[in-house]
């Protein structure tokens, strides 16, 4: 078995930072894909950013580039997510996700808030 463990959410102003940290563990003797998602009330939990481990690739959704950036430590088997310019529509429960392979089932971590209020 697989297990994420988050940490880093919080309540942060418009315009502030946060740094999401994900470590994995357990059964893992490779990563195809390493990445973040986000869920706000009433909506439909959506991809924020991925790195894959193949060639070191990041993609983001369109909402959060320039402003997010997803980085890995390999030797750790951790994800991090450094969010800047913090906006209230960044708002919701942050998941990190994981797949061994390519046709890996999706492993996810127990989620962390991350609220953007003044």
């Amino acid at each position: 078995q697989v297990q994420l463990v988050e940490s880093g959410g919080g309540l942060v102003q418009p315009g502030g930072s946060l740094r999401l940290s994900c470590a994995a563990s357990g059964s893992i003797s490779s990563i195809y894909a390493m990445g973040w998602y986000r869920q706000a009330p009433g909506k439909e939990r959506e991809l924020v950013a991925r790195i894959f481990a193949s060639d070191g690739s990041r993609s983001y959704a369109d909402s959060v580039k320039g402003r997010f950036t997803i980085s890995r430590d390999n030797g750790k088997n951790t994800v991090y997510l450094q969010m800047d310019s913090l906006k209230p529509e960044d708002t919701a429960v942050y998941y990190c996700n994981m797949k061994r392979t390519l046709f890996d089932t999706n492993y996810w971590g127990q989620g962390t808030q991350v609220t953007v209020s003044s």
